[in-house]
């Protein structure tokens, strides 16, 4: 998909928004590091003891993924808790790089149409980080990311639609925006999303970012 296909994503996602201002990438980190900060939740005390100091960003090339015409059922479903967040996020959506981990052969061209994340701190972010990655996940309705594991400790926060999450062989469990949901190293988790699409908000801590999620076959 080309930035211009990108860039009428999000202007039809966020009309109310078009033309206000220039995205700004250090607004959206700036707002992303104080929600983490308002949440007081024990789980993200290490990420925010990891949080990157230095304010110099680094360019990012913009790309784009089928994921973002979800854009608009995500603004719209925002709680007023983090719609400054989603906002911020949808200003700056075209200038931010999207990305998919895994292959059709992996787990399917449906889902791909309906998955992508950003990075905005961590190896490939606009702010550099070797200890963490933290970025936002975007899944379409009725998607089902299946059970996966990784080394890394994880937290999600979702920010935007509701979805169920399965830790282990927990069961299924709805978790509203604003809930901190943690993963600790291997263990395994899936989500699977309703009628809206989910923005969440994730976090990676790990000596070795490079790596992949495994799904559980």
């Amino acid at each position: 998909m080309s930035l211009g296909a990108a860039a009428a994503l999000v202007a039809a996602a966020c009309p109310a928004l078009a033309g206000e201002r220039d995205p700004d990438t250090g607004k959206l980190i700036e707002r992303t590091h104080a929600l983490m900060k308002s949440l007081r939740a024990a789980a993200l005390g290490p990420f925010l003891a990891d949080w990157p100091l230095a304010n110099e960003l680094r360019p990012v090339v913009p790309s784009a993924l089928p994921v973002l015409r979800w854009l608009p059922d995500v603004k719209a479903n925002a709680p007023a808790r983090t719609l400054e967040l989603v906002n911020e996020l949808c200003r700056a959506a075209t200038m931010m790089s999207w990305r998919r981990t895994y292959t059709a052969a992996e787990i399917g061209a449906a889902f791909l149409e309906n998955y992508g994340y950003s990075e905005i701190v961590g190896l490939s972010g606009p702010l550099a980080s070797e200890r963490i990655a933290c970025g936002f996940l975007l899944l379409g309705p009725e998607t089902h990311y299946p059970r996966h594991r990784h080394e890394a400790e994880e937290v999600y926060i979702p920010l935007a639609g509701t979805a169920f999450w399965q830790q282990g062989d927990g069961r299924w469990r709805e978790r509203l925006p604003g809930t901190v949901i943690h993963h600790a190293s291997h263990e395994p988790h899936a989500m699977r999303t309703g009628a809206h699409a989910l923005l969440a908000l994730y976090l990676w801590r790990s000596a070795n970012l490079h790596q992949r999620s495994q799904l559980d076959r």
